[in-house]
């Protein structure tokens, strides 16, 4: 029966684990609740080909506990019934680990179910996502959990996986790789962090090669199509999606142009064009904003070129103004005065209107001066005192200027004009 190369090699101690140190390196809290065998309920999150499912493997095996694995996407409340009929039975008589793979998919009800046995100890829960569990997992099977981030493996990490799997493929093929300079460094880098998929490369590049005379060639244009597009993790709706969004704005935010179009290429090459678009709008108004004003239509019509362009000639317009707003000045003054305005609208502050600010309803200057309104435009810079906010907020500041040299430019305007 066939067996793919990732679950030949699937490491059967903490030490084979690769690039999870920092919970399962020596001294390391989950390595130490494993070796004591008291294991509580966790939920592991991070990215796919991480280890999540060969760590609950192996504390499995070192605590004795009868492995049940469900995968959220296919289970039912009723398959979490036939495991409970087995609790107390010669068949899990020190209970039973359940491993519930994509947690985020079970619904409230469905969770719910586990928390009788969960927290009598019956059941040990070892759920893992790839989403946000604070997002995803209900509130009653957090709290009696432990969340374990997984992170994403790193290429040195990877190679060392790549590497063992091309001496495992020697030694059953009997033939001797010969890698290409650069090959097998290609699939752990773009393997994305993603264990299993960097062994699925090594396994096809042997599956597919050409021995000659004992000697397999491991070619790095081979190892490059084996792998194209494996590093990219943009799924629409995932966590991955939303980080690199937040990536680019938050390199734009902290002028780094070289951070910003990195993100940006990661994006369009996962095919997110429209959200890097919607995106690289947002920064316009609320990072670069009045410091200058001038970016957000500058923004739209490279948007608007790009959308009209398509892919790969969308890139061109898109960089531009990536590179422009990372090196532009920035101010978030604008929005900030707005959401402190917004925050005394909905705590009830700011009621009715100056008499002078209420609609006119007949075109007259009589009742306009009988009102009380002062039209500044009659008078000198266009300014008069008076009251704009209701009387019970008529000290509020919101608004203040922004340190760039365009606002300070305009608050010495008004401070001369107020001034006088």
């Amino acid at each position: 029966m066939y067996q793919p190369l990732a679950e030949l090699l699937r490491p059967q101690t903490l030490d084979e684990v690769y690039g999870q140190e920092h919970i399962l390196g020596q001294g390391a809290i989950l390595r130490r609740l494993v070796d004591s065998g008291n294991v509580p309920n966790m939920i592991f999150y991070g990215p796919s080909g991480t280890g999540k499912t060969t760590v609950a493997n192996i504390i499995a095996q070192q605590t004795n506990r009868a492995l049940f694995k469900l995968n959220a996407t296919t289970a039912s409340t009723a398959d979490i019934k036939e495991i409970v009929a087995q609790l107390d039975t010669f068949l899990a008589p020190n209970g039973v680990l359940l491993y519930l793979d994509e947690i985020q998919s079970f619904n409230k009800k469905q969770q719910q179910s586990l928390l009788e046995y969960i927290e009598n100890g019956k059941i040990t829960l070892i759920a893992s996502t790839t989403e946000n569990p604070y997002f995803y997992v209900f509130n009653a099977i957090l709290s009696r959990s432990t969340i374990f981030e997984f992170k994403q493996i790193s290429a040195s990490a990877a190679l060392q996986a790549v590497n063992r799997a091309v001496a495992f493929l020697e030694e059953r093929t009997a033939l001797k790789a010969q890698p290409e300079e650069g090959a097998l460094e290609h699939i752990a880098g773009s393997c994305g962090g993603d264990i299993r998929k960097a062994m699925n490369a090594v396994e096809v590049l042997f599956s597919a090669g050409q021995p000659e005379n004992g000697v397999l060639r491991l070619t790095l244009a081979d190892a490059k199509m084996v792998s194209q597009k494996s590093a990219l993790r943009a799924d629409r709706d995932g966590d991955n999606h939303y980080d690199l969004l937040s990536a680019l704005q938050k390199s734009i935010r902290g002028s780094d142009p070289d951070a910003a179009v990195h993100y940006l290429a990661r994006l369009l090459e996962a095919g997110q064009m429209q959200s890097a678009c919607r995106r690289l709008m947002v920064i316009a108004a609320e990072d670069v904003g009045l410091a200058y004003p001038q970016i957000i239509p500058i923004v739209n019509a490279a948007v608007d070129m790009a959308l009209k362009l398509g892919m790969p000639e969308a890139r061109i317009p898109l960089g531009d103004v990536a590179v422009l707003m990372a090196t532009s000045p920035k101010s978030n003054s604008g929005h900030v005065a707005l959401d402190s305005a917004l925050e005394d609208v909905r705590n009830g502050r700011g009621r009715g209107f100056p008499r002078h600010l209420q609609n006119v309803h007949a075109d007259t200057h009589t009742m306009e001066r009988e009102q009380g309104y002062q039209y500044p435009h009659n008078f000198a810079g266009n300014w008069v005192k008076q009251q704009y906010l209701p009387d019970d907020i008529a000290d509020a500041r919101y608004y203040t200027y922004g340190a760039n040299k365009l606002e300070q430019s305009a608050k010495q305007y008004w401070d001369n004009i107020k001034n006088k």
